[in-house]
């Protein structure tokens, strides 16, 4: 029997802190043990919101606060000192609730380089079966793709026609059409498959917890915000993490675990958390009067993230989504049967291509194409209709970092992401690159019958030291923070590759924080791969 959860001091086998797109598949695999007990705890609401279920909501949960943790960043000396917005998911499925359900994983190289980096056992030879598992394609499943796991992976039910000629601009431009940028070849450009169900977006939390939120032996506590992990002398002379402190609808709580302690918070929340509880660098711990359980210097560093540049133009035509109201995107889709454009992740089409400048055969610029102008995110609505293509270099040089503003869990970590501070340059010359090839590729004569006037930049012919003004003026996140808790086999990494954290026993970080370096896409299936192997390694006691 589980315990009583509405006891101020109980215990339970599991405390998984975090119910994003890692949390939730923990919370799925280990209370499949019915003689396990497992605590869930998230800071968010549950995703009861029907924008988050509609997949063409995502424009709408920009600004609905109540998901969304709303970080922004430090002043960026490379961008002009903006402070660049970053949305994470607050709510039950984390960012997969509120993302744009690209479902990419990188290529085979990606995780070959963790392994050869030092997080032994991450090489794509073992990671494919974990993503695998994950999935459930509906064009079925292959040496590629699963078709039987809680994710659902999808072709989108319906496609705006700008989509269809930015592929076939794309083409024009000289790259190849790819129907599956997770098949054998990630090159070219295409449409996306999504995380969608029959048109519903499949987050995390639909995919993993709805399903088993009946079980006996697993507790979902939402709205419940974590301050400190507790810990407790171990048997090995060492500390041990004996269970965690929150709270929830303004009375505190501690909760005891009696195997592990899983920190999903993501890679700001997992760092900040391990620093007010002690685990971090020594100096920052004492500037913020936090008592030193284990000096760990790089939590909280190595911070990397996709930093992508929009190009806008006006539309000719009226078909792009810009003139589409919400409420008749939702009547539409709920009459139809969850289609229409209601069921359109919007970013519909996009590609991956390799720039001049890329050190091997791997793609280095990603794109996300939307038909209709995003601005700010989407935060400032532009009128008229339009098209706009995002572009990112996928493996950035340039590194961050996580610190604590203060030693309350209240208060948000401040995120110095120094985007652009690699000491080559060579971040800014590849975002120029990407300004280029987006301007060439809607250049294309498929955009002829379309192309208006050009919005962001202004003008067509920019130097590129014009455009590299224009980068640092107009560049935002593409929403894929990683590394702040890198996974390694040596003593400078955060955690070994078993996702222990070094220095203490009994915890654990199984989110996007221990990825090592950025993989070439999108970060949310490979988030979700980590916590299904992290499932394994937990239950096999590794």
């Amino acid at each position: 029997m589980p315990p009583d959860h509405t006891s101020r001091d109980v215990a339970y086998d599991y405390i998984v802190v975090g119910a994003g797109s890692a949390g939730c598949v923990l919370a799925n695999r280990l209370s499949a043990d019915p003689d396990a007990s497992v605590l869930l705890l998230e800071a968010g609401p549950r995703d009861w919101h029907p924008f988050i279920h509609m997949p063409a909501g995502l424009a709408k949960l920009v600004g609905q606060k109540g998901v969304n943790w709303d970080y922004s960043t430090a002043p960026e000396p490379g961008l002009g000192d903006r402070e660049l917005w970053w949305p994470r998911g607050k709510v039950l499925g984390g960012s997969s609730s509120i993302n744009a359900m690209c479902y990419i994983r990188g290529v085979p190289s990606d995780y070959d380089d963790w392994a050869a980096g030092g997080a032994t056992g991450w090489d794509w030879d073992t990671v494919l079966r974990y993503f695998k598992r994950s999935e459930s394609n509906n064009r079925g499943g292959d040496a590629l793709h699963g078709a039987d796991g809680p994710l659902a992976v999808s072709d989108l039910r319906h496609v705006n026609p700008l989509s269809t000629v930015f592929i076939e601009a794309g083409e024009q431009a000289g790259f190849a059409r790819n129907p599956d940028f997770n098949g054998p070849v990630q090159r070219g450009v295409g449409l996306y498959q999504v995380t969608q169900r029959d048109g519903v977006r499949c987050s995390s939390a639909a995919a993993y917890l709805a399903p088993i939120r009946d079980r006996p032996n697993l507790t979902v506590r939402t709205g419940a915000n974590v301050s400190r992990i507790t810990f407790e002398p171990g048997h090995d002379g060492g500390m041990r993490a004996s269970g965690a402190t929150y709270s929830a609808r303004g009375q505190a709580f501690h909760v005891r675990a009696t195997r592990e302690v899983l920190l999903c918070g993501g890679a700001i929340n997992s760092p900040q958390l391990l620093m007010l509880s002690g685990i971090g660098p020594a100096d920052e711990l004492r500037r913020h009067r936090i008592k030193v359980l284990h000096d760990a210097p790089a939590v909280g560093a190595n911070l990397q993230d996709h930093l992508d540049i929009c190009t806008l133009r006006h539309c000719t035509q009226r078909v792009t989504y810009d003139r589409v109201g919400d409420l008749r995107i939702a009547y539409d889709y709920y009459l139809r049967g969850h289609g229409g454009p209601g069921s359109s992740n919007i970013a519909e089409a996009g590609g991956f291509v390799r720039s001049r400048f890329a050190p091997d055969v791997r793609a280095d610029i990603q794109f996300h194409f939307v038909p209709a102008m995003l601005d700010d995110h989407g935060r400032r609505r532009l009128p008229g209709d339009g098209y706009t293509l995002h572009a990112c270099f996928l493996r950035p040089r340039s590194r961050g970092r996580i610190r604590l503003a203060s030693n309350r869990a209240s208060d948000k970590a401040r995120i110095e992401a120094n985007y652009l501070s690699d000491e080559e340059g060579f971040d800014l010359r590849m975002m120029v690159e990407c300004a280029k090839l987006s301007r060439d590729i809607l250049s294309q004569e498929a955009f002829d019958p379309y192309r208006g006037a050009p919005i962001f930049p202004a003008r067509d012919d920019l130097t590129d030291a014009e455009l590299a003004d224009f980068i640092r003026a107009k560049a935002e996140t593409v929403y894929h923070p990683v590394g702040t808790c890198r996974m390694g086999s040596g003593d400078d990494a955060v955690v070994d590759p078993s996702l222990r954290v070094r220095g203490v026993t009994g915890l654990r970080v199984v989110d996007a924080s221990v990825m090592p370096a950025l993989p070439g896409g999108n970060t949310n299936a490979p988030t979700i791969m980590i916590a299904e192997r992290a499932a394994d390694l937990i239950l096999s006691g590794a």
